[in-house]
């Protein structure tokens, strides 16, 4: 379906619906923290690209687009799902509930330690 030097998109086999895809760089990586900097944007743009091919090409009303890091990565190399979506399709958003924060202190708390983390080990992409 789509065929490049670094990347490769292709119909899930196990479709969420019918014409759900994976995008997937060539390059063995395992996960998103792992891409190399030079695969991002030819990975993302070849996604955007699938995502424009549903609707147009399907007739999709939009489109649900997700990686799973780790956690519900049935394959331990990294896939962008390109999922085809129209209204009244059954879907509700996520796919797990949602909650909140137990108290603005927790909430900040979260942000400034993403924060530290951020600022003292910036991804490859970022250095």
């Amino acid at each position: 379906m789509l065929d490049t030097d670094a990347i490769v998109a292709f119909l899930d086999h196990r479709p969420l619906f019918p014409g759900h895809c994976l995008v997937i760089p060539r390059e063995h990586v395992e996960t998103l923290g792992d891409l190399p900097g030079p695969l991002t944007a030819p990975l993302f743009d070849a996604a955007a690209a699938v995502a424009r091919a549903l609707e147009g090409g399907l007739g999709a009303d939009g489109t649900f687009v997700a990686i799973n890091n780790r956690v519900s990565q049935s394959v331990p190399h990294l896939h962008v799902h390109v999922v085809p979506r129209r209204r009244g399709d059954g879907l509700r958003g996520f796919f797990w509930p949602r909650g909140r924060y137990e108290s603005p202190a927790a909430m900040e708390e979260t942000r400034a330690r993403i924060a530290a983390a951020l600022e003292g080990g910036a991804p490859r992409a970022w250095a």
